[in-house]
């Protein structure tokens, strides 16, 4: 599903080069779930950013589903990235201004799904996460798991084969980290491909592989 072959990235920084990255190459195959673990600085969170399109390698080569990632038009990337991946922040990043079923339905919209089946698709959803009685409910108005829920469900609505969660449970108290990493282990178990980079031993362990991150580079895969 995804090959990376030496990637690098760097900033500029004067007349020196700042890495991030240092050649990175590897492999993760599709229903995998995967650990991205190492210490602060170590680069994790940039390399799920350049898995999620979000940011570019200075060097190397990113193929995902057999297409060249770096080599197609932005909008090519943009409509691959909206149409297989989901993204789940720490941080939520939901509109604060847009009630729960709104929340949810946004990538909806940019899918041109018609109207009934978008009420049809998020009642569903809501029902799953057993959120129906919070979908009138701005964010501010939820609890940090159940902001994360919300998130996770607007990350799935669109059946995306792949997630990518930048420290799903961060922000979470233990019982409610774990009924997130519970609820990835259920759709990776549904053949979603996971990557998730975490501090956690704990959470870690819920990936059938764990890659570690020193200083830009791979420890041991």
């Amino acid at each position: 599903m995804i090959q990376l072959k030496n990637i690098f990235r760097w900033y500029n920084s004067g007349a020196n080069r700042n890495f991030v990255l240092r050649d990175i190459s590897l492999d993760i195959k599709e229903g995998e779930f995967v650990s991205i673990m190492g210490p602060s600085g170590s680069g994790k969170s940039t390399l799920l950013h350049l898995l999620g399109m979000m940011d570019e390698p200075n060097e190397g080569e990113y193929l995902f589903l057999d297409q060249s990632v770096l080599k197609i038009k932005e909008k090519q990337r943009s409509e691959l990235y909206k149409k297989h991946i989901g993204f789940v922040f720490q941080a939520y990043h939901l509109i604060d201004e847009l009630t729960v079923y709104e929340n949810i339905e946004t990538p909806l919209l940019y899918h041109g799904i018609s109207s009934s089946e978008r009420k049809s698709m998020v009642a569903d959803i809501l029902d799953r996460f057993n959120i129906v009685g919070k979908k009138d409910l701005f964010p501010n108005q939820l609890s940090g798991g159940q902001q994360q829920l919300v998130g996770i469900a607007r990350a799935i609505i669109t059946n995306p084969k792949l997630i990518l969660a930048d420290e799903p449970t961060g922000n979470l108290n233990s019982k409610q980290g774990e009924e997130i990493m519970e609820l990835f282990k259920t759709l990776n178990a549904e053949g979603v491909t996971i990557i998730q980079v975490t501090h956690s031993e704990k959470n870690a362990e819920y990936g059938s592989r764990i890659i570690n991150l020193l200083d830009g580079r791979i420890e041991k895969v």
